[in-house]
């Protein structure tokens, strides 16, 4: 199966106006698979509000990131999903660093609500896992992994500045080429995708520089060009927003 790469815009801002200014100039690109959200929008403007105001202009899907959710007791699932799922969000990412039963509760609570479950067990940074002078047990991450496919779990955050990291877990899960990658670390944090040959399905999350860019759909063309997919010219992107979205003005 020859490698499939998607984009995922990372809205990892307080400021909403910038926010939404990001999803109309690229929300049209083939290659943009739907946009990451979190707390900073979450809390500081309701995830209700700021769904709906995304969806004037996108219906790809919504995937929130609440760095980090199931990190809590099993019992709170169900109503962190409820949340969830009243907002509008399509997909959650998780990182259920507190054990297998707070794992299996809140996968299934999103599983019962039709939201889609993206687990991940390692994160960009350095000093994050044992071996690297972190707090979190390196066989941790296998073991998390392992059980998520277990639940029905198929798409799975991998960090993209750690490509041993992800090939050892690659064959110790195993991945297979079903499942999908998502994949911090690319743009700012100079992670390379060339790197992962055993992902077969990768969607990059791009944040910081396409938030900072003064053209973001020129800036995503760029990385399209690099990557060897999606539209080969324009900067604006326009073909795929939403039916009748208003002008994308400044």
């Amino acid at each position: 199966m020859a490698k499939q790469y998607k984009i995922i815009p990372a809205l990892d801002t307080a400021d909403l106006g910038a926010a939404l200014r990001l999803v109309c100039r690229v929300a049209g690109r083939e290659s943009v698979y739907g946009f990451k959200l979190g707390f900073a929008l979450g809390l500081g403007h309701g995830l209700p509000e700021t769904v709906r105001r995304i969806r004037e202009w996108t219906d790809k899907p919504l995937i929130y990131d609440h760095q980090k959710a199931a990190t809590d007791i099993p019992d709170t699932g169900a109503l962190f999903g409820d949340v969830m799922k009243t907002a509008g969000i399509n997909e959650v990412i998780l990182f259920p660093h507190t054990g297998p039963r707070t794992l299996a509760a809140w996968t299934q609570a999103l599983q019962e609500r039709d939201l889609k479950v993206i687990v991940g067990a390692v994160m960009t940074h350095p000093a994050y896992l044992v071996s690297e002078g972190g707090f979190i047990a390196d066989a941790a991450a296998a073991a998390i992994c392992k059980q998520a496919a277990g639940l029905g779990v198929a798409a799975f955050v991998v960090p993209l500045t750690k490509p041993e990291v992800v090939a050892k877990l690659a064959q110790e899960v195993p991945f297979t080429v079903q499942q999908e990658f998502y994949s911090p670390g690319f743009g700012a944090q100079k992670g390379d995708p060339a790197r992962f040959p055993m992902l077969a399905r990768h969607y990059l999350i791009m944040g910081r520089s396409l938030l900072a860019a003064a053209d973001p759909a020129k800036e995503l063309a760029n990385t399209e060009k690099q990557l060897g997919i999606g539209e080969a010219t324009g900067s604006t992107g326009w073909t795929g927003i939403k039916a009748g979205s208003k002008s994308c003005t400044s």
